[in-house]
């Protein structure tokens, strides 16, 4: 594992932690925010994870498993892209770790994902984090 390529991105929400919570697990509002994907899941421990739709012009399948779940403070999944050319087996899992902390005014979220292969990969995937992290804001923030 590459443990210590790990991206890392983090935002502050003006919205209440149930709210940024709701829009962590709820497809609708994943769609408006996470690039238009498509995630299927029932967010319970050991449940898949799909996300479905269209990155640069290609369809893609991504997949993985709810490690854990704390709601409204932790969100962990395993997660593989096959679009990005990586055999589907257990070392080129990523673990995304999603922690909250906050009150009803703000939100504070921390994002990780491990597992990253090369410093130009740790990059590439800090720089989608945060890009979805403004998404989420913009859209919260209304």
């Amino acid at each position: 594992m590459h443990q210590e390529l790990v991206a890392k991105a983090s935002i502050v929400i003006q919205a209440p932690l149930s709210e940024v919570w709701n829009a962590l697990i709820t497809p609708e509002k994943i769609k408006q925010y996470m690039f238009g994907t498509n995630v299927v899941s029932d967010w319970k421990e050991g449940s898949s994870i799909v996300w479905k739709g269209e990155w640069e012009g290609k369809s893609y399948e991504d997949k993985g498993k709810v490690l854990k779940i704390e709601p409204k403070r932790l969100l962990q999944y395993s997660h593989i892209s096959p679009i990005a050319g990586e055999k589907d087996s257990p070392e080129n899992y990523h673990t995304v770790t999603i922690e909250l902390s906050g009150d009803e005014a703000e939100t504070t979220i921390s994002l990780s994902q491990d597992n990253n292969k090369t410093e130009e990969a740790r990059e590439h995937s800090e720089k989608n984090w945060h890009g979805m992290l403004k998404g989420m804001k913009k859209l919260l923030e209304k």
